[in-house]
C-alpha cells in the first residue's frame, strides 16, 4: 500500500484542467439580468384558475419543482394581484368566475400582462361558450400571450411567460 501511495505522490495529478465556462450556456444568469433590467426586481405572477380541469395547474405547479426551478430565474408567484406584474390564467372562464377574474385584472398595477394557458384558456376548448362558460380568457380580459396545449408542458408555459415580458 505504501508503495502505491509513493508512486501516486511521485507521478502527481495527470488529469486535464476543466474547460472554461461558456457564457452562452449560462441561461439562468442571463434571464435573471434580463428580468431585473426590465422590472428592476423579480417578476411576480398571480395565477388564477378560471374553471379548468386542473391539468394545466399541475404543469404550472411543476414550474416550481427542482427541475424547472422558476424562482431561480427570478420569477415568483404571489398571492395578491396588487403585487403581480403578470396574470397567468388557466381554463375557460366559468360564468361564476367572470367577475372575480375581472376584479383580479383591475387590481393589478400597470402595465398589465396576461398569459392564457391551455386550449381551454386560448379557445374555450371542449367547454366552448354556453350558459355556464364564457369561453376563452380573451372574451373577458385582454390577453397578451396564449399558450396552447392540453395541457402545455412546463417548458411551453415558461416560454409563454418569457414571451410576455420580452
Amino acid at each position: 500500500m505504501f508503495k502505491t501511495i509513493k508512486r501516486i505522490a511521485a507521478i502527481g495529478i495527470v488529469t486535464e484542467a476543466a474547460p472554461p465556462v461558456d457564457p452562452q450556456l449560462c441561461v439562468r444568469e442571463i434571464l435573471q439580468k434580463r428580468i431585473r433590467a426590465l422590472l428592476g426586481r423579480a417578476l411576480c405572477i398571480r395565477h388564477v384558475d378560471a374553471g379548468s380541469c386542473n391539468g394545466c395547474e399541475l404543469e404550472v405547479h411543476a414550474l416550481n419543482n427542482p427541475i424547472y426551478n422558476i424562482e431561480g430565474l427570478g420569477i415568483k408567484f404571489v398571492a395578491s394581484p396588487r403585487h403581480a406584474d403578470l396574470l397567468l390564467v388557466t381554463g375557460p372562464v366559468a360564468s361564476n368566475m367572470r367577475v372575480a377574474l375581472q376584479r383580479t385584472y383591475e387590481a393589478m398595477p400597470d402595465p398589465k400582462m396576461v398569459v392564457a394557458i391551455g386550449d381551454c384558456g386560448c379557445t374555450g376548448g371542449i367547454f366552448g361558450e354556453s350558459y355556464a362558460s364564457c369561453g376563452r380568457v380573451s372574451n373577458v380580459i385582454a390577453v397578451n400571450v396564449a399558450v396552447p396545449g392540453c395541457p402545455p408542458s412546463p417548458t411551453r408555459i415558461l416560454q409563454g411567460i418569457l414571451t410576455a415580458i420580452a
